[in-house]
């Protein structure tokens, strides 16, 4: 599927069906599965356009076995609460950042640090190798779930603002920045000397137009399908992290399934990762020209005077004791030094 602006930000009415599965295959017997899978995107993020592919192939060449209803938008209630049902079992799947993943999972923080990938060669590199290897140990480990092999793509976050441009680090001193809630943001925009607030993200839009904050970060694919530009009219490109989602799935609700049945899931899912992955980024690189048109004003910014306040903040030396020094070397062996 071809995926560019107007896709994006159209939608289209069998998206926005709460849990749309594509029944393109009518069957006479109701599935010998079925499966949920929830997100917190809206519908006409890539994400969700593959999403709903993929379950439609697993629909079809399950020959209408295994049925994957897909609920984005929240719609299964916010972060915390859809991964204490996937930890439970009352949802199945489910795609999170590995920063708000690490409130269970703290090592799957490592792939945010901040300023650490120069560029998109960096992040899959480690990704598809032994940094993405590594998290999915330790999730598998300390959780009742497990991530899928490929990680899908949110992109590089960017710094949005009502207050004002953000070129520099004492841009964001004593700024009310909106961030996810994990510890591991908190810590980053304390270095910045910001006011970090955590709130889930189906709650940030109202947050950003009361001012309960001045600001937020996110890719521009978010920034775009949320509409944040309504409500934050500057936004500072910083690529200060890159982000994506684990799609996680809990262990015994898998199991359950047939092995064939396992086999064409997981082909699916990286497959369809894959295919985001690529998606997000064209539209991550083209939506800055639609935002401007918007009315968003934008600025570029130099990673290096971002790096050399969290080296002099202690940012780096802190987590690189949480993580452990072999956490850190696997992640220094893609990003080069941080310290």
């Amino acid at each position: 599927m071809q995926i560019n602006r107007r896709t994006l930000l159209a939608g289209t009415g069998a998206l926005a069906l709460p849990g749309v599965a594509t029944h393109a295959l009518a069957q006479a017997k109701p599935p010998e599965f079925t499966l949920k899978y929830a997100n917190n995107l809206p519908v006409t993020h890539p994400m969700n356009v593959r999403a709903n592919e993929m379950a439609a192939a697993i629909l079809a060449e399950s020959k209408g076995r295994l049925e994957i209803k897909v609920f984005p938008s929240s719609q299964l209630g916010n972060d915390t609460d859809t991964l204490s049902q996937v930890r439970q079992g009352a949802v199945d799947f489910f795609t999170l950042s590995p920063l708000i993943l690490g409130n269970l999972v703290p090592s799957a923080q490592i792939s945010g640090v901040g300023f650490a990938f120069k560029d998109y060669n960096q992040v899959w590199a480690a990704m598809d190798g032994e940094l993405g290897a590594h998290v999915r140990r330790e999730i598998a480990a300390k959780s009742s779930m497990f991530a899928f092999e490929k990680i899908w793509d949110n992109g590089y976050r960017q710094m949005t603002s009502s207050a004002r441009p953000i070129t520099r680090p004492d841009d964001l001193k004593g700024m009310k920045m909106r961030v996810p809630p994990s510890p591991f943001w908190v810590s980053m925009f304390k270095a910045f000397e910001a006011s970090p607030a955590t709130i889930n993200f189906a709650e940030v839009y109202t947050a950003l137009q009361t001012k309960v904050v001045d600001g937020q970060e996110n890719p521009l694919a978010i920034i775009a399908t949320a509409k944040l530009n309504e409500v934050q009219p500057f936004c500072s490109i910083t690529n200060h992290m890159w982000d994506g989602f684990w799609f996680l799935a809990n262990k015994q609700s898998f199991a359950r399934l047939p092995a064939d049945l396992q086999e064409i899931v997981t082909r699916h899912v990286n497959k369809a990762a894959q295919l985001e992955r690529d998606d997000v980024k064209k539209l991550n690189d083209s939506l800055m020209t639609d935002l401007k048109a918007k009315g968003m004003t934008f600025n570029t910014t130099d990673a290096e005077l971002f790096r050399t306040k969290l080296r002099a903040a202690g940012f780096y030396a802190e987590w690189h004791k949480k993580f452990g020094d072999e956490a850190w070397a696997v992640l220094e062996k893609y990003t080069g030094k941080l310290i």
